[in-house]
């Protein structure tokens, strides 16, 4: 096939680790001889890589690959591939939901991408290999960052925790660490390709190594990437309340430049609520681990995720749970509507709560953090931080973050002064807003 006729676009969609997948497989598309474009209509193959994890997630994975069907339709595009958790949820009954999607591949497959972008013959048009059976990335597979200045590594795949609203066991199987030495040369290879923030992501992050013979865990991990990465930021995302103990703590607590950020998703904070959830812990534990951690860390930047409206969820337990927010006063928060579906087990649960009162719920939390957002960040004014600048917009203000603010799911900081895309700049705060700082380079 000619080389302009190789040419293919891929959506990502979803999480951070389901970003990576998606370099993962432009880098053995790379490989093979494709043509990577930024715009789906120069692509005579087009991959969308989906999330199914709640409702909306869904329905944004549907949506996009209908308008990408379209294409195909018009004719600018030859070959449609749905990759990732949707076909891995749904399995052979999407193939007849979607006629127009040539291939579908599961989170068990995504090392088969070439196979589905060149043609090769596949039963029933699907790759739907056991999560559990799929071998881990190495150093050595190839991957096309999305972005130059920062980059996540997925430090583990799947979960073997059962939270019953989750359906993350059944896409990506147990959770299966990756070897410590094949991390360590990862990160050094996205050092030296100019990578200044390293991401570390999991579906439990903080559970890293549990399953691996040895004495391999995160906190000497982290010691280990410390020690290569220079002056590039490390960054936790996507740990667990009860995986995350005192020497993790300790670690990111010892300074340097492992960011003093903390990404701990709580669910929710009352006792029947979490029993039925699935999780062990309650509210005075909660209580106790952020109180360690801003002990250890007194510039620990907080953040969380709630459900509201899960099942059997009452009044009192609404009111414990904003409660427990206004006594932590996370930096940042995020709230969710509880999506319900028949193959998660908290389905079968009884008592559902309306979903415009626990639309109501959600907005309620989110209008109180914005208060709480707003008062922390007004206590950066006059410091001055390291930003790293991610966007120099021509005619308006820089854009970046400080250690503070994880991309994507944070706020940003918006910088006057002259700046380097992908530097790190010493910045003073000069303005707060509910979620994001304005500041000069001082």
């Amino acid at each position: 096939m000619p080389r302009h006729k190789k040419n293919v676009y891929l959506e990502s969609l979803g999480c951070a680790r389901n970003l990576v997948d998606s370099e993962l497989m432009l880098g053995r598309l790379v490989t093979a001889g494709w043509n990577i474009v930024r715009e789906p209509s120069k692509a005579n193959t087009i991959i969308v890589n989906t999330c199914s994890f709640i409702e909306s997630a869904i329905d944004e994975s549907i949506d996009t690959i209908l308008d990408f069907g379209a294409l195909k339709q018009n004719g600018s595009c030859r070959r449609l591939i749905v990759a990732g958790c949707l076909p891995e949820r749904f399995r052979e009954k999407i193939v007849k939901t979607l006629p127009e999607v040539d291939y579908f591949i599961g989170t068990g497959a995504f090392d088969k991408i070439v196979q589905a972008v060149e043609g090769v013959p596949i039963a029933s048009g699907c790759l739907l290999s056991d999560p559990n059976r799929t071998a881990l990335s190495e150093p050595s597979v190839p991957r096309i960052r999305s972005v130059s200045h920062m980059a996540y590594i997925k430090v583990a795949e799947g979960c073997s925790r059962h939270c019953s609203y989750c359906i993350i066991p059944k896409l990506r199987g147990k959770q299966r660490s990756r070897l410590p030495e094949d991390i360590v040369a990862e990160a050094g290879m996205l050092i030296d390709s100019g990578a200044r923030e390293l991401i570390l992501v999991a579906q439990e992050t903080t559970s890293y190594g549990k399953d691996l013979k040895g004495a391999a865990c995160l906190e000497k991990l982290l010691e280990k990437i410390s020690k290569i990465s220079g002056d590039a930021w490390i960054r936790i995302l996507y740990t667990h309340p009860e995986s995350i103990d005192d020497n993790i703590v300790k670690t990111i607590a010892s300074g340097g430049n492992i960011c003093s950020y903390f990404d701990i998703p709580v669910q929710h904070a009352s006792r029947p609520v979490l029993k039925r959830m699935g999780r062990s812990y309650n509210q005075n534990h909660l209580l106790k681990l952020f109180d360690k951690i801003r002990s250890a860390v007194p510039d620990a930047s907080l953040r969380t995720t709630v459900i509201t409206g899960f099942p059997g969820e009452t009044d009192k337990d609404f009111k414990d749970l904003l409660s427990f927010i206004e006594k932590v006063k996370f930096d940042h928060l995020g709230a969710f509507v509880y999506s319900d579906s028949k193959d998660i087990p908290s389905h079968k649960l009884p008592d559902r709560v309306p979903k415009n009162i626990a639309k109501k719920r959600r907005d309620r939390i989110m209008s109180r953090q914005r208060e709480i957002s707003l008062e922390n960040n007004r206590k950066h004014i006059g410091k001055v931080f390291d930003v790293l600048v991610e966007e120099l917009p021509e005619k308006s203000l820089c854009i970046g973050r400080t250690m503070y603010q994880a991309p994507d799911v944070d706020g940003i900081t918006y910088i006057t002064g002259e700046l380097r895309e992908g530097s790190f700049a010493k910045v003073k705060i000069t303005d707060a807003l509910e979620y994001d700082l304005v500041g000069e380079t001082a």
